[in-house]
């Protein structure tokens, strides 16, 4: 009898040696699979919220409509297709502020910040464009402004006015 119950011992232990030996590989497996499976994010920031808030409470990220014909500027129309359609300012280059981030929109962002370009972003309100303005000023987009007027469409007729932009 003692024999038997003494065979019997190291099985068992043999069986849950097994067990967690398949369980380890198992593991690492899951492990390789997540790493290998893990993509880097499109967009990381360069900058952090707090740098960018300080920066935007000065006056200098703000151009003027008599500022914004020189060769280097770039307009940049945030408000949606419909609106734009309607009216926008001359050489405006319409990217909807939802849409900002798409590839093909970062691509234009890249280009215009390697060509050196001045990006003046501009919608209804000077309000209405802080976050797009915001995020790509994160994102690491320089000689980006924004247009310190109000737009808008009366009777067929695209209406802009200059507002002081309080800090």
């Amino acid at each position: 009898m003692l024999d038997g119950y003494s065979q019997g011992v190291p099985k068992v232990q043999e069986s849950k040696t097994k067990r967690i030996s398949i369980a380890s590989v198992l593991f690492i497996l899951i492990v390789l699979i997540a790493l290998l499976a893990y993509k880097r994010p499109k967009h990381l920031y360069s900058e952090n919220t707090k740098s960018t808030l300080e920066k935007i409470s000065t006056n200098e990220y703000f151009v003027s409509l008599s500022d914004i014909n020189f060769p280097d500027n770039v307009l940049i129309d945030i408000r949606n297709k419909y609106e734009f359609e309607k009216g926008h300012l001359e050489n405006a280059i319409n990217i909807y502020a939802p849409e900002i981030l798409s590839d093909k929109n970062s691509e234009i962002f890249e280009k215009l910040n390697e060509d050196g370009k001045t990006i003046i972003l501009y919608g209804n309100s000077p309000g209405e464009v802080v976050t797009p303005f915001m995020i790509l000023h994160q994102l690491g987009v320089a000689n980006i402004k924004i247009l310190s007027s109000e737009i808008s469409y009366l009777e067929n007729n695209l209406n802009s006015k200059e507002v002081e932009v309080e800090t």
